[in-house]
């Protein structure tokens, strides 16, 4: 499932060769490429989330290499009364959920287009994040941590206290009611509903990726 394997496999078959490897590392870059636009063909994701959104969540997979092979993608590119949040197992090739996700209030309203990692901005991060374990709070229930995973980017996300929890305010009811999701201090929070299925599957090693432009 890593393809940054892949490459490193291919570049050992030209190990010793003197000629320019450059040809090498295109293909092979194509063929990673390739492979990726399968696996988002193979999951259904168009229209779900677009292909940059997905390539890049998947070059992080290679890189940080997470405990599961399961994937969340908030893409902050969409407003917030549209389902912006995907979660995907990578094995079964299978969109487990696609549901709603609420943005830090300081963030920006509809669409969230700032961001931060400073303490008490109550914005959100963008980035790579590892799923941590579950935890109950007293004001959001059960609740799951997050690791940031980008120096300078979202590694204050436990300082800060930023976990993925479920809100009442992030509802389709709220939504249909109002024409927005509510605003969190900067969590990712989901339907409560969608919390409670997703608990397990996200929790201790799946990775979550925030896209935004």
């Amino acid at each position: 499932m890593h393809y940054l394997s892949i490459l490193f496999a291919l570049l050992l078959t030209g190990a010793g060769v003197k000629e320019d490897a450059t040809p090498v590392a295109h293909h092979v870059a194509e063929a990673a490429t390739d492979q990726t636009r399968q696996l988002y063909t193979d999951c259904h994701l168009a229209g779900l989330i677009p292909y940059d959104a997905f390539s890049k969540c998947m070059a992080g997979y290679d890189r940080y290499k997470p405990a599961k092979h399961i994937v969340a993608i908030c893409d902050f590119t969409k407003a917030s009364n549209e389902k912006r949040f995907v979660v995907v197992d990578l094995d079964k090739k299978q969109v487990i959920s696609n549901t709603f996700v609420a943005h830090g209030k300081n963030s920006g309203d509809l669409m969230a287009t700032s961001f931060s990692n400073v303490m008490e901005s109550h914005k959100s991060s963008k980035g790579f994040f590892r799923v941590g374990e579950q935890i109950q709070t007293a004001l959001h229930g059960p609740s799951l941590l997050l690791d940031g995973l980008e120096k300078g980017i979202n590694d204050n996300a436990r300082a800060r206290e930023i976990i993925i929890h479920g809100a009442w305010y992030a509802a389709e009811s709220f939504i249909h009611q109002y024409g927005y999701c509510g605003k969190s201090f900067g969590c990712p929070a989901l339907p409560e509903t969608a919390m409670k299925k997703l608990l397990p599957i996200l929790a201790n090693g799946s990775l979550l990726y925030i896209y935004a432009k």
